[in-house]
C-alpha cells in the first residue's frame, strides 16, 4: 500500500505546477500587458506560442480549487469530523476574502485607498470555502451529484441578467455574471471570478476525498483517478464535436493549427462546461501521474511550491510589481503606456528565473510551517 506521505506528496506537486504556470500567466500580464488578447482569445490575431501560455494557465483555477476540496477533506480525516471542518472552511474562507480586498488587491493596482478592486480566484477560493462549510454536511452522494450538476447545467444561466439598480444584479454578478458593481462614486468592484461554477468544483473536490483516505489501496486510487480523468476528456471531445452547448462554437480555419486554437478556445469567465471538463481532466490525469513518478526529484521540486502557495501567491505579486517599477523606472515606456517585452521568449524566460528565485524562501516558508503547528495562522497559508 502506498504511504500517506507519498499519496499527499502528489497533490503538493500538482499544486506546484498549476502554481508555476499562474507565475507564467502573471509574468505575461505584467510584461506583455500591452499584447493583452481578449477572454475568450481571439484566434485570429494571438500567435500560438502566447496562447499555448495562456491555455496552460487554464488549469491553475480549476486544479487549485479542485485540490482545496480534497484537501477539506484530508484535514477532517486529521480532525474532529464535519463540526471542525466546516468551522476551518468557514474561517479560512472569510480570510481569503478579506486577503482578496487588502493585500492581493494592492499588489495589483498599487492604490491606497483603491478605486477599482478585483475580485479575482482569491476571492473566489474564499467564497467557495464558505459555501464548502455548509454543503460538507450533505450526504457524499448527493454532494457529488451537486457538484457535477452545477459544473455541467451552469451554462443553462448564460442569457440570465439583471441590470444595475435591480435587487438581483450584486448577488448574480457574484454568482453568474461577470461585471462591475459601483458601490459609490469614487469606488468600483470588478467580479472577475463568478463563483457558482466554482462551489460546483470545490464540492465536486471534496466529494473525491475518500479517494485517498488512508486506508485506500494506491492501485484502486489510480485506476478511479483514470478513469474519471479519461471521462472528464472523452466529454470535452464529445461536447465539441456537438458544438452547440457549453461552450461559444468553434470555426474551421484555413490553418490547422488555428482550427486547433479554436477548439481549445474556451471561456473561463465563468468556467464553461467545456473548460471544466478539459481542466479537471487533465488535472485527474496529471494527479494520477504523479503519485505513479514517487520520489522523483522534479516531483520534490513542485511540492516544495504546493506546500505554501499562498506565501507564494503573495510573495510572487509584490516581486512582480516591484520589478515592474524598477524596470520601467531605468527603462521608461517602450509599448505606448507600458513597459513590455518583445517577444513570449522573454516571458517564458524570466518566468523560470523568477521560479529559480523563489524556491529558497517558498522552502524556508513550508519548513517553518511545518515545524511550527502552534502558530494557529499559519494553518491559513
Amino acid at each position: 500500500m502506498q504511504t500517506p506521505s507519498l499519496r499527499l506528496h502528489s497533490i503538493d506537486a500538482l499544486r506546484g505546477l498549476v502554481i508555476l504556470f499562474m507565475l507564467l500567466d502573471h509574468v505575461r500580464e505584467t510584461f506583455l500587458l500591452h499584447r493583452q488578447v481578449s477572454d475568450p482569445m481571439d484566434v485570429t490575431v494571438t500567435e500560438p506560442a502566447l496562447f499555448l501560455s495562456r491555455t496552460l494557465a487554464h488549469l491553475c483555477a480549476p486544479v487549485f480549487i479542485l485540490l482545496t476540496g480534497l484537501s477539506a477533506w484530508l484535514y477532517g480525516e486529521k480532525h474532529q469530523g464535519l463540526r471542525d471542518v466546516s468551522a476551518f472552511l468557514f474561517k479560512r474562507g472569510l480570510f481569503l476574502v478579506v486577503l482578496e480586498f487588502t493585500l492581493v488587491n494592492l499588489a495589483w493596482t498599487f492604490q491606497l485607498p483603491p478605486s477599482v478592486i478585483y475580485l479575482q480566484v482569491i476571492w473566489a477560493i474564499g467564497l467557495s470555502m464558505i459555501a464548502l462549510s455548509a454543503l460538507v454536511w450533505l450526504p457524499r452522494p448527493v454532494l457529488i451529484g451537486l457538484g457535477l450538476a452545477i459544473i455541467a447545467g451552469h451554462n443553462l444561466l448564460d442569457d440570465l441578467h439583471f441590470a444595475a439598480g435591480s435587487a438581483m444584479h450584486v448577488p448574480w454578478a457574484i454568482l453568474h455574471d461577470r461585471g462591475w458593481l459601483e458601490v459609490s462614486p469614487s469606488l468600483r468592484l470588478r467580479t472577475s471570478y463568478p463563483v457558482l461554477p466554482w462551489v460546483g468544483v470545490i464540492a465536486l473536490g471534496y466529494g473525491l476525498g475518500p479517494w485517498f483516505a488512508r486506508a485506500r489501496q494506491a492501485p484502486r486510487r489510480q485506476a478511479q483517478l483514470l478513469l474519471a480523468g479519461s471521462l472528464a476528456l472523452l466529454g470535452f471531445i464529445v461536447l465539441r464535436q456537438l458544438n452547440q452547448y457549453g461552450e461559444a462554437p468553434w470555426q474551421v480555419y484555413p490553418s490547422l493549427v488555428q482550427t486547433l486554437m479554436s477548439v481549445l478556445n474556451i471561456t473561463k469567465y465563468p468556467p464553461s462546461f467545456a473548460f471544466l471538463l478539459l481542466t479537471l481532466g487533465v488535472g485527474l490525469l496529471l494527479l494520477r501521474a504523479f503519485e505513479r513518478a514517487g520520489q522523483a526529484r522534479w516531483i520534490k521540486v513542485l511540492a516544495v511550491f504546493g506546500a505554501a502557495p499562498m506565501f507564494f501567491y503573495l510573495l510572487h505579486l509584490y516581486m512582480l510589481k516591484a520589478l515592474y517599477l524598477a524596470r520601467l523606472g531605468v527603462f521608461g515606456r517602450n509599448q505606448g503606456t507600458y513597459f513590455g517585452f518583445d517577444s513570449v521568449a522573454a516571458m517564458w524566460l524570466l518566468s523560470a528565473v523568477l521560479a529559480v528565485l523563489l524556491y529558497l524562501p517558498v522552502r524556508r516558508f513550508a519548513r517553518f510551517k511545518a515545524q511550527r503547528r502552534d502558530i494557529a495562522w499559519l494553518k491559513y497559508f
